[in-house]
């Protein structure tokens, strides 16, 4: 996302992915697991967080594959 020409890149937590994409918790888990989805693992309750802009290149890069997923 774009503010006035500078990247928004907030750090995004798993839940706020799963609501966008509309996917299960363990469908980015996986995703992070398989390295298709980068992301950083702040510990204890924080957990994962993933960057903005690197949900935008996951999506860019793959967007027939997320299609093809259900919403297990």
């Amino acid at each position: 996302m774009e503010v006035d020409g500078m990247t928004d890149d907030r750090w995004l937590t798993v839940t706020e992915i799963t609501e966008r994409l509309q996917v299960h918790r363990e469908t980015v888990r996986r995703w992070l697991r398989d390295g298709r989805l980068q992301g950083r693992n702040f510990g204890g309750k924080m957990g994962y967080r993933i960057r903005q802009s690197e949900l935008d290149r996951f999506l860019n890069e793959e967007p027939e594959e997320q299609a093809k997923k259900p919403a297990a």
